[in-house]
């Protein structure tokens, strides 16, 4: 992250803006939006600015080109000329005073940058590029403002007005479900079609019911748990219901799998508690012990998120974890993910199953390599796609036992290490070949393999007969 974004209050605060056209003239409109005292310097106007200049006594004009004493007493600084020597000079002055300085266009000369702005205050909504991409700032810009409500800022103000309440009325774990559902019923949509007496009889009766709620035998009600599956690592693939949920979370446990980019977009102050299993070291909690954590998070009504690597019913024991839940009362909630095996599959473009390579899939744990826990002349048949979880730790033992049970050495097989991520790595080669090739190249997990026939499949090369092809191959 190249830049902190912040929100300054400028308001009666001298700011110095260099420049006299109309860019200028559209920097001074955005801070005097935000009630800061300009002072302009530039030896000339063009009419706009001029006639701005006449009409607004907040903002003081001197005709003179800058001087490094002008700096001094600035809260903010702003060099908006089409000289590269005086912007130099501003930005020069503005470090030396330590003073907060945008040069237009010239982030290599600026200490902050103007974003795209959607205002509905007291609700502001900032986009940034780093000065990267400043026409991609204001095209996301665009699609938010479509996406909000005109009358957003009167609900934040009608929220604002009543926290003091609110915070009488409740302890802190019932604030924010408060409050969503504030946002999210019929207070809120009584706002935004602009009937706020009607709001204000809604907002009473939610109130007194939920302070009703928590103090009615003296306990305070329970929460609920979120299973919810990560994917394979891409935060572009959790579901739309994934990312919700993530977001009213108080509290996040999650394991080795879920990726840092994934753990990003849960709420910013939901406490989080890893507890998966490092590498090749002991499980950092029992499975025992994560069942007491949902149970204990939950009894004290908060929302807790059980996020797991993949999907929650796909060897992730959330079957397990439901039990757990249900035999203690407490409500709770499974959103399935795109379990490993097919985000995998996506991301090399090897489909499990085709008609002309493999009618059937099957997904397993590498951990039960064994010939008691596996029906290996089962996994062993042709025509099939197997897709080994957790494997690779065993991956000599896997082939072997392959073998053994009647499959050929020259049997396709893959690996995909960390899949759907910008660190994913596709490993190809047979039973006979893949155990000296992943130890060439040093395959760690994450990582799963694949067997049959569909490992080798490559889009470019044609799998179907030509009869069965698309006409316009056959064409061709």
């Amino acid at each position: 992250m190249e830049y902190l974004p912040v929100f300054l209050r400028l308001r009666d605060r001298p700011v110095l803006v260099v420049g006299g056209g109309r860019v200028a003239a559209r920097k001074i409109e955005l801070l005097r939006r935000a009630g800061a005292r300009i002072t302009l310097i530039a030896p000339e106007l063009d009419a706009e600015l001029a006639a701005r200049v006449a009409a607004d006594p907040e903002l003081t004009h001197i005709p003179a080109a800058f001087e490094p004493a002008h700096a001094d007493g600035a809260g903010l600084i702003v060099a908006a000329t089409d000289s590269r020597e005086a912007n130099e000079a501003v930005s020069r002055a503005a470090h030396e005073r330590g003073i907060p300085v945008n040069v237009v266009d010239d982030p290599g000369l600026s200490s902050f940058i103007f974003p795209a702005i959607v205002d509905r205050s007291p609700l502001i909504v900032a986009i940034g590029s780093g000065g990267e991409a400043p026409v991609l700032a204001r095209r996301v810009r665009e699609k938010i403002e479509a996406l909000l409500p005109e009358r957003l800022g009167a609900l934040a103000r009608f929220m604002g007005e009543r926290r003091k309440a609110v915070q009488r009325a409740l302890s802190a774990p019932f604030r924010r479900p408060f409050w969503e559902r504030i946002v999210d019923g019929v207070v809120g949509s009584r706002i935004i079609s602009g009937d706020e007496s009607a709001a204000e009889e809604a907002f009473a009766e939610e109130l007194a019911r939920a302070a009703r709620t928590v103090r009615a035998d003296g306990t305070e009600p329970l929460g609920e748990v979120y299973l919810i599956g990560a994917g394979p690592g891409d935060p572009d693939l959790l579901t739309l219901r994934a990312l919700q949920l993530l977001q009213q979370a108080d509290v996040v446990l999650y394991d080795r799998l879920v990726s840092d980019a994934v753990l990003e977009r849960a709420r910013r102050d939901a406490e989080r508690i890893f507890v998966g299993k490092e590498t090749g070291g002991p499980h950092h909690l029992t499975q025992a012990r994560i069942h007491e954590l949902l149970v204990a998070y939950a009894r004290r009504g908060l929302r807790v998120a059980r996020l797991k690597g993949g999907d929650p019913f796909v060897f992730g024991r959330g079957g397990e974890e439901i039990e757990v839940l249900a035999a203690h009362g407490i409500p709770f909630t499974v959103v399935p993910g795109i379990t490993a095996a097919l985000g995998a599959a996506a991301s090399t473009a090897i489909p499990l199953t085709h008609r002309t390579l493999s009618h059937s899939v099957t997904f397993t744990t590498g951990h039960a390599y064994d010939r008691d826990e596996q029906d290996w002349r089962a996994l062993a048949a042709s025509r099939q796609t197997v897709v080994f979880y957790m494997g690779i730790a065993q991956l000599p033992q896997i082939v072997s036992c392959l073998l053994q049970a009647g499959a050929p050495a020259s049997r396709p097989a893959a690996i995909i290490e960390r899949a759907t991520l910008g660190e994913q790595k596709l490993l190809r080669g047979t039973l006979g070949t893949l155990v000296g090739l992943a130890r060439a190249a040093r395959v760690e997990p994450p990582a799963l393999l694949v067997v049959g026939e569909v490992a080798a499949f490559e889009p470019g090369r044609l799998q179907m007969p030509i009869a069965d092809a698309p006409r316009a191959a056959r064409i061709a």
